[in-house]
């Protein structure tokens, strides 16, 4: 079971941020070049920082706790989900904001 412990984390970080997309009408996951711009700009610094860190031996990861998938550079394939699953949940989180605040963005203001 404690393999599950990382997965299961990001599949609760996704449950529980579906509802922004379905309920309050976000729209991140319809944006997806969007989206995938804004995992572009963020996840590759951050795996190339992980996979530099587990190589100078700064940090490591328990494989018992994970599904045993290992990538390349010895990173857990939920470690390099979860430069994908957080940056979405954070701008799922807000984008519900500034659709329950009405805050607009500049460029946006037309559509």
């Amino acid at each position: 079971m404690r393999a599950w412990v990382y997965a299961g984390m990001l599949v609760f970080v996704v449950v529980a941020t579906l509802p922004l997309e379905l309920l309050l009408g976000t729209r991140v996951y319809a944006r997806w070049r969007r989206t995938g711009l804004t995992l572009l700009c963020v996840a590759p610094v951050f795996v190339l920082w992980d996979v530099l860190a587990i190589h100078a031996g700064h940090w490591s990861f328990d494989l018992t706790q994970t599904l045993g998938i290992v990538l390349p550079g010895d990173l857990p394939l939920e470690e390099a989900l979860f430069f994908v699953v957080v940056p979405v949940a954070s701008v799922l989180s807000l984008e519900a904001v500034r659709r329950v605040r009405g805050w607009p963005v500049r460029g946006e203001e037309h559509r």
